[in-house]
């Protein structure tokens, strides 16, 4: 009789890392390293299939993620960005039939990596106005939409956070909302486009006790590290995730 979880040996050698890295990034340090973790996944099983099983993994490391920082978050900034986020998941449950999610893995990442090298040779001066709000809009849209088609909303909208020059705890703290409001608006749209299914939770369960593992790991660094480092090791991830999903979109 056929168990009713994913049994296959590869599969679970790319995905133990793959939420590893996924807890690790929703504590703030390597932000953008979550990104990965469809991609890495998508080696094994379908891209909709790794979304979907990582959904009750991803409620968890969420509400861990809220519960370690929740009294650094900045109220005021997460009110902004939410309309927008939410705009982003309507635009991704409305188009997900129709968009290959190579393509959106590799529009992201060539994003990612531009927005990189605009900060490394055009550093801003201090000083520097904050990003425009419009521009606010539109990464976080764009963000919205990303996260719902791959769980790869982190590139967008660092882009217009890490600008803001946010203390880290602020920074992961107003990440964390964030992410556990746009991952909680992805449950009846998946439902709804057939992608929970009894297989896809019972994997789930398996990997779940990886997720306070890889929350608690980021946590115990976050709180300990230097913002200049902080915000290094964030282009780092930023950078592979980009270029990790820039091939996965050309191949």
């Amino acid at each position: 009789m056929d168990l009713p979880f994913i049994t296959d040996p590869f599969f679970y050698a790319i995905a133990v890392p793959a939420v590893l890295l996924l807890g690790i990034s929703k504590s703030g340090f390597g932000a953008g390293l979550g990104s990965l973790a469809v991609p890495l996944m998508a080696l094994a099983v379908t891209v909709p299939q790794a979304a979907a099983i990582l959904m009750p993994v991803l409620f968890v490391m969420d509400v861990l993620g809220m519960a370690a920082f929740r009294k650094d978050l900045d109220k005021r900034l997460l009110r902004f960005m939410l309309p927008f986020a939410m705009l982003g998941v309507l635009i991704g449950t409305l188009l997900f039939k129709y968009m290959d999610s190579h393509l959106v893995a590799g529009l992201v990442g060539g994003f990612t990596l531009l927005f990189l090298a605009q900060r490394l040779l055009f550093p801003p001066q201090p000083g520097s106005a904050p990003p425009p709000r419009w521009l606010g809009a539109v990464l976080l849209t764009t963000s919205g939409f990303t996260s719902f088609i791959a769980h790869a909303g982190g590139p967008p909208v660092n882009a217009y956070v890490i600008p803001l020059k946010l203390k880290p705890v602020v920074f992961t703290a107003t990440m964390a909302f964030l992410f556990f409001f746009i991952n909680m608006a992805k449950w009846v749209p998946y439902a709804w486009l057939g992608l929970l299914d009894m297989r896809n939770f019972a994997t789930s369960m398996v990997l779940l006790p990886l997720a306070p593992l890889g929350v608690w790991m980021g946590v115990r660094i976050a709180k300990r590290i230097r913002p200049d480092w902080f915000y290094r090791l964030v282009y780092t991830g930023m950078f592979l995730t980009g270029c990790k999903l820039l091939w996965d979109g050309l191949h």
